[in-house]
């Protein structure tokens, strides 16, 4: 989620809307809405847009070298099982402690200092001698240090783009960051079967390099922000400080708790092999189904967050935000009525498309954080997102075995769904403040 601090004065929310009863100066200034073009036009952001699709790209095709890589060492599923599943520990364990190194030091050299480590341990990573314990505890590490990186990235991008620019590349990184992980996982089985695991792994390598030259060459430096009361605190400190910011406030719990909200509508993912498998009609093999669905939310995803940061207005953005919300869920309610294929691609679809009310939440949650807590408070969100995806996937995989899977999604969208509700009517009582600097900065 993003966030930036905006000195404005309030706007009123109130008007007269009759027809012919407006007068000139209680007449609304229409808002303006930024163009995509606006936003690639900013230099920094170029800058951090490319490296982050640089070492994306890596990323996915590392996944998948790693993958043949462990099984081709031990050939254990339960061993590639874990060491997959390494990919998502540290980011929870360590995530919050660690994002708060982008609160305490300069974050271009936060993101600098994180590329430059992940370059070297992949370097390790690729030499065919390096041992499997060793290998496993790189793997670990990598992964560890992508929290302070992506809380440091996250903090300067409110900095980069103000205001609606915020937005509108936020849904451009949304947009790119999916098309990015669906082109690296369908190409990255060739790419191994030709380069081998091993320079795949080198491949990653040379991607963080490039990330780190990029942002050398095209961020400027900015120094550490500054906490009011002048002082430095420790790491520890600083992270009770940012759970406090971000719990002890009615309208920042509200938003967190809509990030969380994936935890629902993540479920239809971790379950599409069974799912699949019970779609299975003979027309298309199992795998092929199961490539279908999990595109599906991504594709309405990249949809929703195209249209959704692109027509719509910056106060309509947060208006909209709770009934996005109950979208992600409410059509996989109808899964209940066992859709054939077509008809499932198509709920699942609508379901990613309601999910670019994320995009709205990191434009409130902006509003609402102090530039000199930001990354901690990042770092927070991020590690609970993370581990309520991983829950939600859990408890999905376990109930599927014994309700099928067509309940088990039912069941997730109206949970979800009655979530998302609840969220809604929250947002509606809170959200008056930061529609009207929103609507302040856009006018």
């Amino acid at each position: 989620m993003r966030r930036r601090a905006a000195e404005r004065p309030l706007l009123s929310e109130t008007a007269d809307t009759k027809p012919g009863r407006l007068s000139g100066r209680h007449r609304r200034s229409p808002e303006v809405r930024t163009t995509y073009r606006e936003v690639v036009a900013v230099p920094e952001f170029r800058a951090l847009w490319l490296g982050q699709g640089m070492s994306l790209l890596g990323d996915q095709l590392a996944q998948v070298a790693l993958a043949v890589l462990v099984y081709s060492r031990t050939a254990s599923p339960l061993a590639t099982a874990a060491v997959y599943a390494l990919t998502y520990l540290p980011p929870i364990l360590g995530g919050p402690l660690l994002a708060g190194l982008a609160d305490r030091y300069p974050r271009r050299r936060v993101m600098l200092w994180c590329d430059a480590l992940r370059a070297l341990m992949l370097a390790a990573m690729a030499l065919p001698v390096t041992p499997f314990p060793v290998l496993c505890a790189l793997v670990f590490f990598v992964v560890l240090l992508g929290a302070p990186f992506s809380a440091a990235r996250a903090a300067l991008l409110p900095e980069v783009l103000e205001g609606d620019r915020y937005v509108v590349g936020s849904a451009l990184q949304n947009v790119t960051n999916q098309a990015v992980q669906m082109l690296g996982f369908a190409a990255g089985g060739a790419a191994i079967a030709a380069l081998g695991p091993y320079r795949a792994l080198a491949l990653d390598c040379a991607t963080f390099l490039g990330s780190a030259l990029v942002i050398v060459a095209g961020v400027r430096h900015r120094p550490a922000p500054l906490r009011e009361d002048g002082e430095r605190p420790s790491m520890w400190r600083m992270t009770l400080s940012g759970a406090r910011l971000v719990f002890g406030e009615r309208r920042l719990r509200t938003l967190v708790l809509f990030a969380w909200l994936c935890g629902f509508y993540v479920i239809p993912e971790g379950i599409a092999v069974p799912y699949a498998a019970a779609l299975a009609d003979g027309r298309l093999p199992v795998p092929v189904i199961t490539g279908l669905l999990m595109a599906a939310m991504p594709t309405g995803t990249v949809i929703g967050a195209f249209f959704f940061g692109r027509f719509v207005t910056p106060s309509g953005r947060l208006r909209g935000m709770g009934w996005l919300a109950m979208l992600t869920c409410a059509p996989l309610v109808l899964c209940v009525i066992r859709p054939p294929l077509e008809g499932v691609l198509a709920l699942w679809v609508l379901s990613g498309v309601g999910g670019a009310y994320q995009l709205a939440a990191n434009a409130a949650f902006v509003q609402c954080v102090p530039a000199s807590g930001r990354a901690a408070a990042f770092g927070l969100v991020q590690s609970g997102l993370l581990a309520a995806q991983g829950v939600g996937i859990l408890v999905g995989g376990a109930a599927a075995q014994r309700l099928g899977p067509e309940a088990v999604v039912t069941l997730a969208g109206v949970a979800g769904l009655c979530a998302a509700a609840v969220l809604a009517m929250l947002w509606t009582e809170s959200r008056k403040e930061i529609i009207a600097k929103v609507r302040a900065a856009a006018t």
